[in-house]
């Protein structure tokens, strides 16, 4: 990967913003700061590249598990499945001679499977090995790859390039915005969904919003942060799609961390007002980027 001189915060210029705990995994508490010049949020001070993994390390974390258990799990894959096929659609509403695909953080395969099935070539990157057996197995193709890391890809080789909640993980950030550049063909596509910290319900739940997720989010982003990180190469974000479930699924979630247990009402009735206030606002619990080489 090439060497670059910049970083995703602005003369160093952080101030205290928020302290969440790690419901997940840890129960500890983590520190975020804010860049005031860019208004990206930073998980502060950062887990090591090397412990990050243990915080990944819960059978609660359900992207790597295909997990059931709890009826947020159920809801949970209730959702995805319905999102995938707007997902495909949406990847399918670019040039039809574009056809190869690189889904970064492919999890357990689903959108990977579903890609597969509607003509496209595909290829995963996902560092988890529970994960990526699952995902082998629903793809049940021995010339598809999935791999641990970016760098072992071919340049220029893709056409479509996704991150599903993904870029908030990246503990390089903006080494790894210059290279899904390299990565990506001449017109390409990047697409780019992250929680929105600005949005109603991260109002709402503050320091129990679980989008959050510390320590394993280590960056949080809003429509500012976004663009200036991908102008920095040269990158424009075209087009900014909202992710309507994000909001109920996160308060759901949210209302647990905060009270101890669940409200679906309550989590429903918030989702909702965020969803509705988002509609003149724009700010949505979740946020699609869509982008390409200027």
């Amino acid at each position: 990967m090439k060497q670059i001189d910049r970083s995703p915060i602005k003369n160093n210029n952080l101030e205290p913003y928020i302290s969440c705990k790690d419901y997940t995994v840890s129960n500890k508490i983590f520190s975020i700061s804010i860049d005031k010049d860019s208004g990206l949020l930073i998980t502060n001070p950062q887990p090591k590249e090397d412990d990050l993994g243990k915080y990944y390390e819960s059978e609660d974390y359900i992207s790597h598990s295909d997990t059931k258990k709890s009826l947020v799990d159920k809801l949970y894959h209730w959702v995805r499945n319905f999102t995938i096929k707007k997902k495909v659609r949406l990847i399918n509403s670019f040039n039809s001679d574009y056809r190869s695909i690189l889904d970064i953080g492919a999890g357990t395969g689903d959108f990977l499977a579903a890609c597969k099935n509607d003509g496209w070539s595909v290829t995963g990157i996902e560092p988890s090995e529970k994960a990526k057996e699952i995902a082998y197995s629903k793809l049940a193709d021995s010339k598809i790859k999935i791999y641990n890391d970016i760098q072992d890809l071919e340049l220029k080789s893709y056409d479509v390039i996704t991150m599903w909640h993904v870029l908030e993980h990246v503990p390089n950030l903006c080494e790894y915005v210059s290279k899904l550049k390299e990565l990506l063909s001449t017109n390409g596509t990047l697409i780019i969904a992250v929680p929105n910290y600005k949005s109603y319900d991260a109002n709402v739940y503050q320091e129990f919003w679980a989008a959050y997720d510390v320590p394993r989010h280590l960056w949080h982003f809003s429509r500012k942060s976004i663009s200036q990180l991908f102008e920095q190469e040269n990158l424009k974000v075209e087009k900014v799609l909202p992710m309507m479930f994000d909001s109920f699924y996160v308060s759901l979630l949210s209302e647990k961390y905060k009270r101890g247990k669940s409200n679906m009402l309550k989590a429903f009735w918030i989702g909702l007002i965020s969803n509705i206030k988002a509609k003149t606002t724009k700010e949505y619990s979740s946020l699609i980027y869509i982008i390409k080489n200027v």
